[in-house]
């Protein structure tokens, strides 16, 4: 009995780790990042029929500076999520506002050299991010206050007057403000 027990569970086991392996990540908006997995019991999800206005207010610094930013992979995923539930690209606008120590994630490649020692592995996710539509702001009181100029930045950012004035611009235009 105790055999065919355990010959039960490691059946089981070995099962449903097959199972999670054989999936492969998606992405269905955000190409190359931010790589999901179809959940097929899940009974919450996205409504696929609806526009979805989604403002991420990103402070958090990177964890590890020579590895993709999980608060900007966060972003993609984010997106890929509404994508596999049939949210379309067009019903799925999404602003990203970076200020805090999340902003050195839009440091060009020649500045987060010159601080981190290697080239900034966060600007493919950001492009992958534009592509998708997604607009990404930096805020430009957190660059004075970090003494950076615009110049020292990823050229596909755009400067808003401060991350505080963005969040109050689009939270009343009916944005669900989201804290990465």
């Amino acid at each position: 009995m105790k055999n065919l027990l355990s010959t039960a569970l490691f059946v089981l086991f070995f099962s449903l780790a097959f199972q999670v392996q054989a999936q492969t990540p998606q992405f269905p908006i955000v190409k190359g990042f931010g790589g999901i997995y179809e959940i097929p019991d899940a009974t919450e999800r996205p409504d696929g029929t609806l526009e979805y206005k989604i403002l991420v207010d990103l402070t958090s610094p990177s964890e590890d500076n020579k590895q993709i930013s999980r608060f900007v992979d966060n972003v993609a995923r984010m997106m890929n999520l509404h994508g596999l539930a049939g949210v379309t690209k067009d019903r799925l606008k999404v602003k990203v506002i970076l200020h805090g120590g999340g902003i050195f994630a839009l440091l060009n490649d020649e500045n987060y050299k010159k601080r981190f020692e290697v080239e900034n592995p966060n600007l493919k996710v950001f492009e992958a991010l534009k592509a998708a539509g997604a607009d990404v702001m930096v805020c430009g009181q957190s660059l004075i206050a970090r003494n950076l100029k615009t110049s020292d930045l990823w050229p596909g950012v755009r400067v808003a007057h401060s991350a505080l004035t963005t969040i109050t611009t689009y939270v009343p235009q009916g944005y669900i403000l989201l804290k990465f």
